[in-house]
């Protein structure tokens, strides 16, 4: 793409933009997968996403549908060929409509984003809870390993009731086809756990120990779908209980050999959780030394730069209230109503613009550079699996000037972590945080340890 770049009055920008065919064919290209994925079409493998809203929306000239777009998807490109950081998007204007094949020219006057000093750019100081794993916490995952660790013996016979244990055995079959995956001659079996379906469970209950019985039941299916029916025969052999065992000493190392004892396999519990907990500790100190510095803000923000940053965030939150099943109007009600959600959306914005601003002085007051792990340890907060995935996808939307701009506020973002004065508090009781906190917890706490036993068994293998 070729862009020529005029100074204008008030500091604005015009940007002159000519775009080859295959640019062009590219923009299509990207407002039709985004027409797509808003209709929640999935294209099948060696379908074209064109060939697949025909099928499923019956719209025969997408490149029709989608033409007005075209142009929004090129302007990004115009931006960051010129390294151009607009303080909110600017509106391509053209004379002509863009043609898959053909060369489109348009212009685009950019308000660059705007450069803020701070009063000071001495290191902030702050104030974060101790990074802690109270022995309760400890007690709790030793709790839930004695769970994962917990034997099926023989109770007294009676009835099979809701709820119970027992062992079973199971011949299924379908259409006369034995279902090799279902058959067992001892397997045990909790109720209401949902390890089998529902109509199969009702059968069950009110069986007697040693008793045998032949129904059929529906096998799982997706919504919408007619379940097959599975013939089954089934012998209750047993009524069991779940007795767990005592985590003492002997325990540890008949379990686990990577550990002489309790008190170590403690120790490995807390150091697990606290490498659970890390990241988001360090998340912690980035979020509140940003909103040490961002006090520090001197200037106006014009009014169009608030509108566009909050037409963002509401963007956003509307399609996280849309993916959870619930109307704007509700989420609205469910902050405090119009009133208290417009308050809300007001302060949220300045914050994060103010913040962004007050990184992009101290990046630029340090001298501060990025490199190209600086833009993959972002991509990376976005999709730690494959980071490299993320950039090519920016880079391929034109988007590189923003990945670049957020890997520039992380870095100063970092670096006013580094030199903060940062003084540690003692971290609250577990009584006193709020549930969602304590379950937050709880939830690392159960992973680290399912990764802390799944690290056991693949040493266990080796050593074997």
């Amino acid at each position: 793409m070729k862009v020529t770049e005029k100074k204008l009055d008030g500091g604005k920008v015009l940007l002159e933009a000519a775009a080859s065919p295959a640019e062009v064919g590219h923009a299509f290209t990207l407002a039709q997968y985004a027409f797509a994925q808003q209709m929640g079409i999935q294209p099948k493998p060696g379908q074209s996403v064109a060939q697949a809203v025909e099928q499923q929306a019956g719209i025969k000239d997408l490149d029709n549908m989608v033409r007005s777009q075209v142009a929004d998807f090129l302007a990004p490109f115009a931006l960051d060929k010129r390294n151009l950081v607009p303080a909110f998007p600017a509106k391509p204007v053209y004379s002509e409509e863009p043609k898959r094949g053909a060369a489109f020219e348009f212009t685009m006057t950019v308000t660059p984003k705007p450069e803020y000093e701070l009063t000071s750019y001495e290191p902030v100081s702050i104030t974060i809870p101790s990074m802690e794993i109270a022995e309760a916490e400890i007690d709790q995952q030793i709790a839930y390993m004695a769970e994962s660790y917990a034997e099926f013996i023989t109770d007294e016979p009676r009835p099979v009731a809701a709820g119970d244990s027992l062992l079973l055995a199971l011949e299924a079959s379908v259409d006369g086809k034995s279902l090799e995956g279902l058959n067992t001659d001892g397997r045990t079996l909790v109720l209401g756990m949902g390890l089998m379906p529902p109509s199969f469970e009702e059968q069950i209950i009110g069986m007697q120990p040693g008793e045998t019985k032949e129904f059929s039941f529906d096998a799982p299916t997706l919504p919408g779908e007619t379940p097959d029916k599975i013939d089954a025969k089934v012998t209750v052999k047993e009524i069991q209980k779940k007795v767990l065992p005592t985590i003492d000493d002997e325990w540890v190392t008949k379990n686990m050999p990577l550990y002489p004892n309790l008190a170590a396999l403690r120790q490995g519990i807390a150091d697990t959780m606290m490498m659970s907990m890390k990241p988001q500790y360090e998340q912690l100190k980035a979020q509140v030394a940003a909103a040490e510095l961002g006090k520090r803000f001197q200037g106006k923000i014009e009014d169009a730069v608030y509108e566009a940053m909050r037409d963002t965030l509401v963007a956003s939150m509307q399609a996280q209230v849309a993916a959870q099943g619930m109307s704007f109007d509700q989420f609205v009600a469910s902050q405090g109503g119009e009133q208290q959600f417009s308050m809300m959306l007001m302060l949220q914005t300045r914050e994060m613009l103010v913040q962004g601003y007050a990184l992009d002085a101290v990046f630029r007051h340090e001298k501060l550079t990025t490199t190209d792990d600086d833009i993959l340890a972002v991509c990376a907060t976005m999709s730690p699996q494959d980071p490299q995935a993320i950039k090519r996808q920016m880079d391929e939307e034109g988007r590189g000037f923003a990945l670049r701009e957020m890997a520039e506020r992380n870095k100063a973002n970092q670096w006013v972590v580094d030199h903060a004065h940062i003084t540690i508090e003692n971290a609250p009781s577990a009584d006193a945080e709020p549930k969602e906190v304590q379950q937050a917890e709880e939830n690392i706490a159960r992973e680290a340890v399912a990764g802390m036993a799944e690290e056991l068994e693949a040493a266990e293998k080796d050593a074997e």
